[in-house]
């Protein structure tokens, strides 16, 4: 078998087959909000659903972010499911330094004080449970609390490194 120069080796585990692999995996996008002493958020493609009784999410956060410095210590987080429409908010958002609750961005208070993204297909607020250590990172998993899901728009995903609309 010959191995692509990208890859390496078949089979050689490494932190950059990891990263050639997930490009490849086309992902929804959402942002993560929280509050702390002013509010927080990150663009994360690791949302996965966990469990419809009690309905439950998780999701991957970096544990050297900004961010985690407040969802390590909050009780609750917002979890916001972008539109096609939003690849700007999804690039502020994942953008480091990024004036990520500036003018641009239209938010408010939602439940549990939870900053709340305007305009998204659909939000969740969840109490956290659990923040589990993986490497670099921490799994978050929280409860649904309260959401809705009558926003605009088609889904926005992450593939091959860019933000991308569903094709028909």
């Amino acid at each position: 078998m010959t191995a692509s120069p990208e890859l390496g080796t078949p089979g050689a585990a490494s932190s950059e087959l990891f990263r050639a692999v997930f490009r490849r995996h086309a992902a929804g996008v959402a942002v993560i909000t929280a509050k702390g002493e002013s509010p927080v958020g990150f663009t994360a493609t690791s949302l996965s659903s966990v469990s419809a009784d009690p309905p439950m999410i998780s999701f991957g956060i970096a544990s050297a972010s900004l961010s985690w410095r407040v969802v390590s210590e909050t009780a609750h987080v917002g979890v916001h499911l972008l539109g096609e429409h939003q690849r700007e908010l999804a690039a502020v958002f994942a953008r480091s330094g990024a004036d990520r609750f500036g003018p641009s961005t239209r938010w408010r208070d939602g439940p549990a004080g939870v900053p709340v993204l305007d305009g998204v297909q659909a939000w969740l607020v969840c109490r956290i449970v659990s923040r589990v250590p993986a490497g670099d990172h921490r799994i978050v998993i929280a409860e649904v609390v309260a959401g809705d899901a009558a926003g605009p728009g088609r889904p926005l995903v992450y593939h091959q490194g860019r933000f991308n609309a569903l094709r028909d």
